[in-house]
């Protein structure tokens, strides 16, 4: 097994709460082992630039704490190319980067398993608010977000309960639910609409007249962003108009990625970033670290990105073919999996939200 003397870290695609203690984490972890680490300025951007910084344990003292990420983000389409990728190889030489820890989400982990297969040991730690990476249960960046999304909703419940209105929120997660559907649950909303599920926006407007009816002043709707365009708008419309209640949109779009992150998203970043460091200096590569159950284990990033593709309906031709019977059938049980908890979920959100 080669020697591992220096490894890069770098952060891809939106940035997520979180990413800074996972950065901390794999430079304290890979200096305590004797590895040197250099930060990757700009994700694959600056990979391909040769935009490094060597970091040292004081470089990294006390960022846990900090949102967004000290190393930068990008989203690289040159690395998509073979020119990219070969200045991407040849700064990892020029520089004696042994191996490269990737934090991101899908496409970042696309890259790492390019880079993997070019001969740079790469592992994958998954940082999104979205939480739609399939074969992880849990990524870095979401319960951050989901806090950010709670709190203003409580704040809008607030004024709407002073004024007796309605307010039809829309929250990032791209095609994903999760950050709507808890959050919506946790704040007490009166219907939650994600893309994954049906959503019959008539028997909620007939339900919002009925609790007005009742007494009810004030009306929460809370929706994902991967409802067909105009969604929250167009109810608002509807409940103004045909459920007689003073409503408004609103959009948190970016403020969702902002803000310090808690506990659970430092904790976990932190694990994670230990654990990349040892599977890589094990000499292990193209694996994506994943939480199932609580515990930490390593996916191989093909199949993460492919069961992934098959839970969101989006495979392309030839992803199942380099699989075996037993690959596949594992990919299944984990779509249905992740498709119980959403229903779940939502099972929950309408019993709460009926009265």
């Amino acid at each position: 097994m080669a020697r591992f003397r220096k490894i890069g870290v770098l952060t891809s695609g939106g940035d997520a709460p979180g990413m800074n203690a996972a950065v901390r984490a794999v430079v304290r972890s890979a200096l305590a082992r004797g590895v040197e680490v250099v930060g990757i300025c700009k994700g694959y951007t600056g990979l391909i630039s040769g935009e490094l910084r060597s970091l040292t344990s004081l470089d990294v003292a006390n960022i846990s704490g900090w949102g967004g990420t000290i190393l930068y983000s990008d989203r690289c389409d040159e690395f998509a190319t073979e020119a990219g990728m070969a200045k991407a190889i040849k700064t990892c030489k020029d520089n004696e980067i042994d191996g490269i820890i990737a934090c991101g989400g899908d496409g970042t982990f696309r890259g790492a398993t390019d880079l993997s297969m070019r001969g740079i040991p790469t592992i994958g730690i998954p940082c999104t608010i979205d939480n739609d990476i399939t074969s992880t249960d849990y990524s870095i960046g979401f319960d951050t977000a989901m806090n950010t999304v709670l709190h203003a909703a409580d704040c809008l419940r607030d004024t709407c309960e002073s004024h007796a209105r309605g307010e039809v929120i829309e929250v990032m997660g791209r095609d994903a639910g999760y950050i709507a559907i808890e959050c919506g649950i946790a704040c007490g909303a009166n219907a939650v609409a994600v893309k994954e599920l049906p959503f019959d926006e008539d028997a909620c407007i007939a339900k919002l007249i009925e609790l007005r009816e009742k007494g009810q002043r004030s009306f929460l709707i809370m929706h994902s962003e991967g409802m067909p365009k105009g969604f929250g708008e167009n109810l608002t419309e509807r409940m103004n108009k045909e459920a007689n209640i003073d409503s408004r949109f609103i959009r948190l779009a970016h403020m969702v990625r902002g803000g310090a992150p808690t506990l659970r998203d430092r904790l976990t970043a932190a694990r994670m970033g230990d654990f990349a460091v040892d599977l890589i200096l094990e000499g292990k590569s193209d694996l994506v670290v994943c939480e199932r159950d609580g515990k930490l284990v390593a996916t191989d990033i093909a199949w993460a990105l492919v069961v992934d593709r098959m839970y969101k309906n989006k495979l392309k031709d030839g992803d199942l073919e380099k699989f075996s019977e037993e690959q596949l059938d594992a990919m299944k049980v984990r779509c249905a999996e992740k498709r119980a908890v959403l229903e779940d979920l939502m099972d929950v959100a309408k019993t709460i939200g009926k009265n």
